[in-house]
C-alpha cells in the first residue's frame, strides 16, 4: 500500500505565498495523521513569529491542506514495487550554500531516515548554516514521494493491462519525480549503493558557498523568473 519508503510516513510540503506585494516561501515536512485544524494554527503561529501580515494566515494553512489533502488521496492504493534502488539528486541552494550531489536510495529500506541522512550529511561536508540540512530532507522526500506516485499508477496500468484494456489510466507527474526517475538509465538497476572509486568524480558531493554579491544576482533572477 502507498507510502513513503522511510521510518516516517511525513508528507513534503512547500509553501510560496505572495499577498500584497510580501513574499512567503518555506519547506518542511507534515504528518498526514494530524488534524486539518492544524494547519491553521501553524499558520497562525508562523505570521505571528514572522510579523507577517495577517492576510497570510488563510493562504498558508490553504496550501498545507490542500498538499496533505492530496498526499491522503492516495493512501490505500496498491503500490508497484519495481527497482530497490532509485537515484536521488540533490541541486539546491539555500542562503549563500549550494549542494550538488547524487547517490542511489533503497526503496525497500522502510527504516531509512531523510533526516538523520542530512545531518550526517551536513556534518562530514562541514556545512555550517542550519536550514540546509532541513532542506535536503526535504528535497529527498519530494523525490521519493513523486517516486511513490509513479509507482501507483504503474500498479493501475499493471492492473488495466491484466483485464485486457488496450488503454490505461495516466498519473501526470511532477518535473522532481520525472528527473529521478530518467536518471535510472545512467545507474542502470544493478548500481552499487557505494561511491566507487573510478566514479568519485561523477557522483562526488559538491558543495560551494557563494559570496553576497553573487547571492544578491541569483535573488534577482530567481525573482524575475518568478514574475
Amino acid at each position: 500500500k502507498f507510502r513513503i519508503p522511510t521510518a516516517e510516513n511525513l508528507v513534503p510540503i512547500r509553501v510560496d505565498v505572495e499577498v500584497d506585494g510580501q513574499h512567503f516561501k518555506d519547506a518542511f515536512t507534515w504528518n498526514p495523521s494530524d488534524p486539518d485544524s492544524e494547519a491553521l494554527m501553524f499558520a497562525r503561529r508562523t505570521v505571528k513569529d514572522l510579523k507577517l501580515p495577517q492576510a497570510f494566515v488563510t493562504p498558508i494553512a490553504q496550501s498545507i491542506q490542500t498538499q496533505v489533502s492530496e498526499f491522503r488521496s492516495y493512501e490505500g492504493q496498491e503500490m508497484h514495487t519495481g527497482e530497490k534502488l532509485v537515484p536521488i539528486k540533490l541541486d539546491l541552494r539555500v542562503n549563500r550554500t549550494v549542494v550538488r550531489d547524487q547517490f542511489l536510495w533503497d526503496l525497500n529500506n522502510f527504516e531509512s531516515d531523510p533526516e538523520e541522512f542530512a545531518r550526517t550529511f551536513c556534518s562530514d561536508l562541514e556545512i555550517r548554516d542550519p536550514e540546509v540540512g532541513p532542506a535536503i530532507a526535504v528535497a529527498i522526500r519530494e523525490q521519493l514521494y513523486e517516486i511513490a506516485i509513479q509507482s501507483v499508477a504503474s500498479a493501475r496500468e499493471t492492473r488495466v493491462s491484466k483485464k485486457g484494456r488496450r488503454g490505461v489510466e495516466h498519473v501526470p507527474v511532477s518535473k522532481s519525480g520525472g528527473t529521478a526517475l530518467d536518471l535510472m538509465k545512467l545507474f542502470g538497476s544493478k548500481a552499487s549503493v557505494v561511491r566507487k572509486r573510478k566514479e568519485w568524480d561523477v557522483y562526488e558531493p559538491i558543495v560551494d558557498i557563494l559570496s553576497p554579491e553573487e547571492v544578491e544576482v541569483l535573488d534577482a533572477r530567481e525573482e524575475r523568473n518568478a514574475r
